[in-house]
């Protein structure tokens, strides 16, 4: 009798230790954000926080992983404007990591776009696939009105340019970070447009699909 009650405790306890927050943190690309959001629109980044971590979407030229951690409420080059409890899930860490590697796969960075596979996407997805729900429309309310109006947009906001070429750093066992003898397929470009993801500071850690995890770094100009 003893001894099931134990058991019965020691299993809450770890259901405990997995039990975590489902976090989408909203940032503003834009000041201009500052006037139109009290009226329905914006231009906006997202990402979502979970065990500690926030991922997000960006884009690049090559057929690999797109997402990317960072610390959370601190995705360089945007400012933070809130954040929204989407919900709950019991879920290791470990689990967690293999389920963010496998839709890794999905979103490659060639395949970013503005209008219809962008960040605020990527947000949405991740929250539907945990807890079944979706993320506010009013944060990727523009793009979806831009998917009704496509052919009206100007071209410089569908096309992507090359930013600037990161180095990648290797995580070793103690902490610290070595650079990398990556091959030039993993020597990905970071892109931008005037609305396009392009962490600009700081230090990002893409997620590969292999579940390997490369440091970037700005390249030193």
């Amino acid at each position: 009798m003893g001894s099931a009650k134990i058991s019965c405790s020691t299993s809450q306890q770890q259901q405990n230790v997995y039990d975590t927050q489902v976090v989408l943190n909203v940032y503003d690309l834009t000041p201009i954000n500052n006037y139109t959001y009290w009226v329905g629109f914006g231009i906006f980044h997202s990402g979502i926080e979970v065990h500690g971590k926030e991922y997000g979407f960006g884009a690049h030229d090559f057929p690999v992983s797109g997402v990317f951690e960072v610390e959370p409420k601190n995705c360089p080059g945007f400012f933070y404007r809130s954040s929204i409890v989407l919900g709950r899930i019991n879920m290791p860490s470990s689990e967690f990591r293999t389920f963010i590697e496998s839709a890794a796969s999905e979103y490659h960075g060639d395949t970013y776009n503005l209008i219809s596979k962008n960040c605020n996407h990527f947000t949405n997805d991740i929250s539907s696939r945990l807890i079944g729900k979706h993320i506010p429309g009013w944060v990727n309310r523009l793009a979806r009105l831009g998917a009704l109006c496509s052919c009206l947009l100007p071209e410089s906001l569908q096309a992507t340019t090359v930013k600037q070429l990161p180095e990648y750093h290797d995580c070793t066992e103690d902490g610290t970070d070595s650079p990398s003898t990556t091959t030039p397929r993993e020597s990905i470009e970071i892109l931008e447009t005037d609305l396009l993801l392009s962490p600009t500071a700081g230090e990002v850690a893409f997620v590969k699909e292999a579940g390997e995890v490369a440091f970037v770094k700005e390249a030193n100009r």
